[in-house]
């Protein structure tokens, strides 16, 4: 006999490498938020929640991508703005 409880297939992926990623080299605050969120995934998905286990591993990407996203733009300002005190200093 079956056990109804248990879940049929895989949970899905929970994108903890990208969350540990972007808090590393990127956005420390919303890739610790990632990391949460990834952490998660596997723990509802093994209660039945198979929705909030989808929901948990979308939001740590979503998370991830955003620390990502920022942490590009910062560096970017931060060599624009390098860039501009250096030809400042060559006046």
């Amino acid at each position: 006999m079956e056990n109804l409880n248990t879940p049929q297939g895989a949970p899905p992926e929970n994108n903890l490498i990208w969350a540990i990623l972007s808090t590393v080299l990127c956005c420390m605050p919303l890739g610790i938020v990632a990391i949460v969120k990834s952490t998660k995934v596997k723990e509802l998905w093994l209660q039945g929640d198979y929705d909030g286990a989808q929901k948990a591993a979308n939001d740590a990407k979503k998370y991830s991508i955003w620390a990502l996203a920022i942490g590009v733009i910062v560096n970017i300002l931060l060599i624009i703005f390098i860039v501009f005190l250096g030809a400042l200093g060559s006046m």
